[in-house]
């Protein structure tokens, strides 16, 4: 496992806690409890995910991936809907900004990988 493949895993471990923490964290309009909660779901799953990616579990890494972008694009309505607030915005900005960065940190192994052929 490459630094870079760690790196990204330990990434995505940290916004999957973070949307894990989702719940605690809304006051129930930004973000709605319900996005808040399918936010943790998808955390709970991206961690597992994470430690079977860790473990060497290959077939979990494009699931993660998939998860990840799911709770990502559960953010991107904070820039379209009205009266949110900027801090609320710029959180939404971080999750889609390192989730791409962490997305991209596992798949660059990959094709390292296939050019090493």
């Amino acid at each position: 496992m490459s630094g870079r493949f760690r790196w990204g895993l330990v990434l995505l471990a940290v916004l999957s806690v973070g949307d894990l923490a989702g719940p605690l964290l809304t006051d129930g309009e930004h973000p709605p409890m319900e996005i808040a909660l399918l936010g943790a779901g998808l955390g709970l799953v991206s961690l597992v995910l994470v430690v079977l990616a860790w473990r060497g579990r290959r077939w979990a890494v494009v699931p993660l991936i998939v998860v990840r972008v799911l709770s990502a694009v559960a953010a991107v309505p904070a820039f379209f809907v009205d009266d949110v607030p900027v801090g609320a915005m710029v959180a939404a900005g971080v999750v889609v900004g390192l989730t791409a960065l962490g997305v991209a940190l596992l798949l660059v192994p990959a094709r390292e990988l296939v050019s090493a052929r």
